[in-house]
């Protein structure tokens, strides 16, 4: 089966880029609401899966006892620009626990967002691990180890009993069976597993929903959600994706990027979540392709919709301004 063109690129009158992707939509029992493409094939969900990977924070008692708010729960699930906001706080996660920047394993790199990295050059030698964009997810990790009395040091290695405890929590929430052949190392040094695009949405739905949860980890799973929904910045950043689809509708659209083109969201009032992932890995055709999903949901309030809407389809401008193209989702998406 090939997938289908979702995302065409314009250049003057002419279609200059085609993105095909895959979309899955799922309610929390898991029954197929909307979907495009090959919805069976594994695909590593990268950053889109963190606020899964944050939930032995939760669920451990790490993050009550250590006093974190809803800004400390929303990083903790995080792919952020590195701005200061986002570098404090991760500190404070870490000196909550007793650790410092020292202990992070998730190597240092400079913010991927242009006003973040010109400010970051003016002002610092080099980056630290606080500024790689997973350092709040990271934190996290190490709090929730420091808590469970686990010693922190290689918790990003597959059989540490972090990574264990991550590891099944995916499992429970998607239905995949993770292991060795379907594992990788993600850019922070974490493993990432391939799991099939529709158990993701599935494992979002239940995390939306609490549908076939047990209370601790529904009860868990709803604080994250609420967090991240009620602290989008916190989330990505000034400028991303993420934050201005959680804006869009305050307390009602979660979101969440993964790399190499994979999003995640769920709408908690409507019970449903979405996967999806542009084939090629392009971030702008990921950006549309969630946009257009999550419009289909609002047909009902043309200024929500509307507004999606035209984060689906945006114009290109050059360096002088000028109107040169446009991204523009194609009508696989039409309500």
């Amino acid at each position: 089966m090939s997938n289908p063109v979702l995302v065409e690129v314009t250049r003057g009158n002419l279609v200059e880029s085609r993105h095909r992707g895959m979309v899955i939509v799922v309610d929390g029992d898991g029954k197929t609401v909307f979907s495009l493409g090959e919805t069976d094939v594994g695909v590593f969900p990268r950053s889109a899966c963190k606020a899964m990977q944050a939930l032995p924070l939760m669920e451990t008692g790490a993050a009550d006892a250590y006093g974190f708010d809803k800004r400390a729960l929303a990083l903790s699930c995080s792919s952020h620009n590195g701005e200061p906001e986002h570098v404090a706080l991760a500190a404070e996660m870490l000196a909550a626990a007793g650790r410092d920047v020292s202990t992070l394993e998730c190597g240092a790199h400079w913010s991927f967002q242009q006003d973040t990295i010109i400010n970051q050059a003016r002002m610092l030698d080099h980056p630290t691990a606080l500024h790689n964009n997973c350092s709040g997810k990271h934190a996290g990790f190490i709090c929730a180890c420091c808590h469970s009395g686990e010693e922190p040091e290689g918790y990003v290695t597959y059989d540490h009993p972090l990574q264990r405890d991550i590891r099944g929590v995916m499992e429970s929430l998607t239905g995949a069976v993770l292991a060795h052949d379907n594992c990788g190392t993600d850019g922070c040094s974490i493993p990432t597993y391939a799991v099939p695009l529709k158990g993701l949405a599935h494992g979002f739905a239940k995390m939306a929903t609490g549908n076939g949860l047990e209370p601790l980890r529904a009860k868990a799973s709803k604080r994250l959600i609420e967090a991240c929904m009620a602290e989008p910045f916190y989330v990505a950043g000034s400028r991303r994706a993420c934050t201005r689809l959680m804006q869009t509708a305050p307390g009602r659209i979660f979101a969440k990027t993964g790399a190499e083109g994979v999003f995640c969201a769920a709408i908690p009032e409507q019970g449903i979540a979405i996967a999806l992932k542009c084939e090629d890995g392009t971030t702008r055709a990921a950006e549309a392709m969630i946009a257009a999903t999550l419009a289909r949901f609002f047909t009902d309030e043309p200024e929500l919709h509307d507004n999606l809407m035209a984060q689906a389809n945006n114009a290109m401008k050059n360096w002088n301004g000028i109107h040169v193209g446009d991204v523009r989702v194609t009508s696989a998406f039409a309500a």
